[in-house]
């Protein structure tokens, strides 16, 4: 996987990258870490620990994401498959072709 030109070798790499791009969001839309916090309903300390990338929840993301009002990125995050590969291997085998 490859985030600004660097490698993301770990899961901590990939939270740090995480949060400084969230920081990234709150900073330009001129918010302070305090009015993000009070507006997505977390601690401050909450806020601060995802934008370091130290262990912070899901729950902290969607609702700091949905106070920077870019809740649908999650999309991204976990985007539906199209085709679900379990539905496939439950479907039944067709003939082979030629075969009758």
């Amino acid at each position: 996987m490859q985030v600004n030109d660097k490698a993301i070798q770990n899961p901590d790499e990939l939270a740090a990258e995480l949060g400084e791009r969230l920081r990234a969001l709150r900073l330009s839309q001129a918010w302070t870490q305090a009015t993000v916090a009070d507006k997505a309903g977390v601690s401050l300390r909450a806020l601060r620990d995802l934008e370091a990338g130290r262990g912070s929840t899901v729950l902290t993301l969607i609702r700091t994401l949905k106070a920077l009002g870019a809740e649908h990125d999650l999309q991204a995050l976990a985007p539906h498959p199209t085709i679900s590969p379990m539905a496939m291997l439950q479907q039944p085998k067709g003939r082979a072709r030629g075969n009758r």
